[in-house]
């Protein structure tokens, strides 16, 4: 399964490297090793393609799980504010999920630049925050843009409710999530370093 901007890039992708290797299949293009290069290098274009928008079916984890593939970055507490961030890399599934069963209440796009995603200053970058309710209380949920993943994609829309591990929207080319959770209701379960796994991997667990 592909995530849903994935059509038009892999179809466009397509249609050229199959054109281009008819009219050289027939001569209508010179058999030259340039050319031939051109075709591997298209050909494995396309596979990156194919590895960037998978989006696979995945079955919830139990308590709070990741919003995102990758590795976390950052477990700290900020007042009342837990946060969790979790870093993507250019191969992560760059799709983003619920962390826990919630309503969007809000939905934000903040900030300027786009410095490296891995760096503190980054949460001032271009991002888009998700309120959510939940049964914890209010959690934010906060897309960020880097030097090279500027588009933020949403799946979703204030008003709607979504349980976990279900699509929330994606960053194309990598980036990071941050996950903020209210401090005295929920305590991590993941360590910095650690891979997670977005829908999946626990990384904090709700307390009453």
């Amino acid at each position: 399964m592909f995530a849903p901007p994935a059509g038009r890039y892999l179809g466009t992708a397509t249609l050229l490297l199959l054109g281009l290797t008819a009219l050289w299949a027939v001569d209508l293009l010179p058999r030259t090793w340039p050319l031939l290069a051109l075709l591997l290098v298209g050909l494995a274009g396309l596979a990156g393609l194919l590895v960037f928008f998978r989006d696979p079916e995945r079955r919830p984890g139990p308590d709070i799980v990741a919003p995102a593939d990758g590795r976390v970055r950052a477990v700290d507490r900020d007042g009342p504010t837990l946060r969790i961030s979790v870093f993507m890399n250019v191969t992560d599934v760059h799709v983003n999920r619920f962390p826990m069963d919630a309503r969007v209440t809000r939905i934000e796009t903040l900030g300027s630049g786009f410095r490296p995603a891995y760096r503190e200053e980054a949460r001032h970058n271009v991002r888009r925050h998700y309120h959510l309710e939940t049964e914890l209380g209010p959690v934010e949920l906060v897309q960020m843009t880097g030097i090279v993943a500027r588009r933020l994609v949403s799946y979703v829309a204030v008003g709607d409710r979504r349980a976990k591990g279900d699509r929330l929207g994606m960053i194309a080319l990598g980036s990071r999530v941050d996950l903020l959770l209210p401090a005295a209701r929920a305590d991590p379960c993941i360590a910095l370093g650690d891979r997670v796994v977005a829908g999946v991997t626990p990384v904090a667990r709700g307390r009453p």
